[in-house]
C-alpha cells in the first residue's frame, strides 16, 4: 500500500477561482464565506501535496503565490490566512506547531495522521518488515523508501501517525527523542 511520491517537477496547476479577484475578497455572505474557506482549504492542500510541504511557515506562505496572486495584484492578508488555517484546523486538515511559540509554523495536514499511519503499515507489510525494528530516519530517508510516499516525510508528522499504531498495538516506539526507533508487529 505504500504509494509513489508525486512529482514536483511540474508547475502547480492553480485552479480557476485563482485567477479571479473575488477569490482573494473576505465574503460577506456566511455560506459564500464557508465555500470560499472550503475552496482556500482544497486549494492550499492540494498546493502543500503537490510541493511535499509538511509545515508552513506563515510569514513566508503570506508572499508566496499560494496566496499572491501577481496576476491580478491580489493576495490574503495575514488574518484571512490565519481564518483559514483556523477553519482547517477544525477539519483535522492543519494544526499549530507546539515548539513554535509565535504561532508562525502550521502542520498542514494534506493526509492526516491517520492516513500516514494507514500508509506507513501498508510500507511495513508490502516489504517484509513486521517484527523489524527501523529508525524515523530509515523511514524518512532511508534507501528503502526511495520513491515512495514515506521518503522525504516531516518527521514529527512521521512520529504522530506511528504513535497511531502504538495505540492500535501495531508498534512501538523507543529510544532517545532525537534518533527513536520503531518496532512494528
Amino acid at each position: 500500500m505504500a504509494t509513489a511520491a508525486p512529482s514536483t517537477d511540474a508547475p502547480f496547476p492553480f485552479p480557476r477561482e485563482y485567477h479571479f479577484p473575488a477569490f482573494f475578497t473576505r465574503q460577506t455572505n456566511l455560506t459564500t464565506h464557508h465555500a470560499q474557506l472550503t475552496k482556500w482549504s482544497a486549494l492550499v492542500l492540494a498546493y502543500a501535496r503537490h510541493h511535499r510541504l509538511f509545515r508552513l511557515h506563515l510569514s513566508a506562505a503570506a508572499d508566496s503565490d499560494l496566496f499572491r496572486n501577481r496576476r491580478i495584484d491580489r493576495r490574503l492578508g495575514p488574518a484571512e490566512i490565519r481564518e483559514l488555517l483556523d477553519f482547517m484546523r477544525k477539519d483535522g486538515r492543519a494544526e499549530y506547531v507546539a515548539k513554535d511559540s509565535d504561532g508562525d509554523v502550521v502542520f498542514v495536514y494534506w493526509r492526516k495522521p491517520e492516513e500516514w499511519a494507514a500508509v506507513v503499515e501498508g510500507y511495513v507489510e508490502d516489504t517484509g518488515q513486521k517484527g523489524s525494528v527501523l529508525t524515523v530516519y530509515e523511514l524518512t530517508d532511508g534507501e528503502g523508501t526511495r520513491g515512495t510516499a514515506l521518503h522525504g516525510m516531516d518527521s514529527e508528522v512521521l512520529l504522530k501517525a506511528l504513535n497511531i499504531l502504538v495505540k492500535r498495538g501495531k508498534a512501538q516506539i523507543f529510544g532517545q527523542d532525537d534518533s527513536p526507533g520503531v518496532k512494528f508487529f
